[in-house]
Parts: structure tokens; C-alpha cells; sequence
């Protein structure tokens, strides 16, 4: 099974998305990732099964 999975991101500063690989394998992350578009920081909260992206919540870091 692929523990690594790929979702579309949208930054909450400029709007724009960009892709991000998630780790499956840990069921709930937090974590700091900045924009690819405008650098800027974005919080993400990750909730997982192995091999499944249940949900993620993007905010202004």
C-alpha cells in the first residue's frame, strides 16, 4: 500500500493551489507549510488512514 498521497492545496493568503504530499501513515498531523505561489505560511490540519486523506484544513499561519 502507498502511504504517500498527493492533494491540491489552497493558500488562504493569494488563492492559488498548489499540490502537497501527505504522509498517510500518521492518522492526525499539524504542520507549518509555506505557499509555493507567495512563500507565505499556511497551518494545516491532516486527518488520515493509511493510504487515505480523509480532510484537510487550511489557515493563515
Amino acid at each position: 500500500m502507498e502511504l504517500i498521497r498527493e492533494t491540491e492545496i489552497v493558500c488562504p493568503h493569494c488563492g492559488e493551489s498548489f499540490p502537497l504530499q501527505i504522509d498517510t501513515s500518521q492518522s492526525e498531523q499539524s504542520l507549518i507549510e509555506d505557499c509555493t505561489v507567495c512563500c507565505r505560511p499556511i497551518s494545516l490540519t491532516i486527518c488520515c488512514r493509511p493510504g487515505e486523506i480523509e480532510s484537510v484544513s487550511e489557515a493563515a499561519g
